[in-house]
This record gives C-alpha cells, sequence and structure tokens, in this order.
C-alpha cells in the first residue's frame, strides 16, 4: 500500500505541474512579464492577488504559473539529452568492451569526479545566460549514472541466449543493441531518469537564482527566489510560493521514481518487505 502511495502522489504531483504549466495562459490572472503596477507593489496575498504582487506589483500566482513551464521544460529536456549520452555511452561499452569500454570507464570516472553544478557553471559561463545555455549545461552535466547503469545493464546481458541467437540469425551490433539489450534496460533507466528530472529542477532554480537561467523579467521559480531574496523577512510570501512550486515538484518526482523503481524491480520491492 506504502509502494502504491508513493506512485499515486508522485505521479499527482507530477501531473499537476505539467498541467499547470500548459493551461498557464489561461489559469493565469494577468500576464506575468507586461500587467506590472507599481501601485500594487508587495501586495500580501488576499482574494484579489492570492499569492500577492512582487515589488514591481506584479501577479506572483500568475508568475508561478508560468515559471513552472522553464522549470519542466528544463527537467523534461535536459534529462532526455542526459539519458541519450549515457545510454549510446554505456550500451555500447557493455557490449563491444575492449579499449572502447576503458575510454568511455575513464571519461565517466572524470565526470563522476566534477561537482555536477560547478561544471554546468563553467559551460554557462561560455554560453552566457539563457533557456538554450542552461539545457546545453544541464544536459551535458549528469548522463554519468545513466552511463554506467546502462553499461553494468549491458554486461549482464550480451551473453544471454537470446542475444547469441540474435548473432547466429546474423544480426549486426547496432540491430541487437537497440532490439534485443536496450528493451531489457529501459525499467532502471526510466526510474533514474526520473529521479534525475527532479535533481534537473533543483539544478536549474540554484543556476537562475545565481542569474544564469532564463533572462528577466520572464519568470523562472529560481530567478523569483532571488529577487525575493532582500525582502525574506518583510514580504515572504515572495519567495515563499515559487520555494513551495519547487519543493512539491521535486518531491512529486522523487516519490514517483521510487513508485517506477519498486514496480520495475521486484527485487528492491522484497528487499523492503
Amino acid at each position: 500500500m506504502k509502494l502504491r502511495a508513493n506512485l499515486v502522489i508522485g505521479g499527482a504531483l507530477f501531473g499537476l505541474a505539467i498541467i499547470v504549466g500548459l493551461l498557464a495562459p489561461w489559469l493565469a490572472h494577468t500576464d506575468p512579464v507586461l500587467d506590472a503596477n507599481l501601485m500594487n507593489a508587495e501586495e500580501p496575498p488576499s482574494w484579489t492577488w492570492w499569492f500577492g504582487t512582487d515589488g514591481q506589483g506584479r501577479d506572483i500566482y500568475s508568475r508561478v504559473l508560468y515559471g513552472a513551464r522553464v522549470s519542466l521544460t528544463v527537467g523534461i529536456v535536459s534529462q532526455l539529452i542526459n539519458s541519450v549520452i549515457g545510454v549510446a555511452l554505456g550500451l555500447s561499452a557493455g557490449y563491444f568492451g575492449g579499449w572502447w569500454d576503458d575510454v568511455v570507464n575513464a571519461l565517466t570516472n572524470l565526470m563522476l569526479a566534477i561537482p555536477s553544478l560547478i561544471f554546468a557553471l563553467a559551460i554557462m559561463a561560455v554560453l552566457g545566460p539563457g533557456l538554450t545555455s542552461l539545457l546545453i549545461a544541464l544536459g551535458l552535466t549528469n548522463w554519468s549514472f545513466t552511463c554506467r547503469l546502462a553499461r553494468a545493464s549491458a554486461l549482464s546481458l550480451r551473453n544471454q541466449g537470446y542475444v547469441q541467437a540474435a548473432t547466429v540469425l546474423g544480426y549486426g551490433d547496432l540491430r541487437i543493441m537497440i532490439t534485443q539489450l536496450l528493451p531489457n534496460m529501459l525499467g532502471p533507466i526510466v526510474v533514474i531518469g526520473t529521479l534525475g528530472m527532479g535533481s534537473a529542477v533543483l539544478s536549474e532554480a540554484a543556476l537562475s537564482f545565481l542569474g544564469l537561467g532564463v533572462r528577466p523579467p520572464f519568470p523562472s521559480w529560481g530567478s523569483m527566489l532571488s529577487e525575493a531574496r532582500d525582502q525574506i523577512t518583510t514580504a515572504p510570501w515572495l519567495s515563499l510560493f515559487p520555494g513551495l512550486a519547487i519543493f512539491l515538484t521535486v518531491l512529486g518526482l522523487n516519490l514517483l521514481g521510487d513508485g517506477l523503481r519498486d514496480i520495475l524491480d521486484p527485487q528492491s520491492r522484497s528487499r523492503r518487505t
């Protein structure tokens, strides 16, 4: 029951974040960028301003909704890039072995030795701030975990009978990797990808907090926290709601990944019970 609850709660929170992001133009009360009015600056939450307003009189509720688009885009796209790189390198290294396996292992160990956020900061310093730079930076930093998982799976699967049978039937290496090995390692990759999206959302918030994310005045949760850091005591709602949005989204992704792991990995579920 607990395992199912993790999956349901996590899926509900993540699904809510996706719905909010997709329907932001219809759910928002005002334009998150253009509708600024200094006469309404720093209004506390009320029936008129559900989440209050910021220092420029912009509706925090509307900006949180639109900020979901940035965070989810970064989380999903960057993790897709990580997964493609990690699976391609790990699968080929585990299948072919030899010198290519040594090269991939060395590269993976190098990436694991560098803090991912520091590496992302270095890439952002070269590319400059912006959504595209953010996607590239986060897409190139966290593939090493997926790579190791894919390599370990390929090493254990390449000597299976069905793989040998495919070789006898004349299947090429690429066809064997795509049709025989990849489908049998998708479960763990989906789980680590789901958990990785939560890490990407946090990394996006951190980089945006430092001014390296989406260019203002377009809202993102991290940049909203950055703008509110000097008003934490005088106007706490400025940081409360974007911070709560980050917390609930990452919590949902972690619970969803935990629930998927228990479903896709029966051994993990039996160890817990």
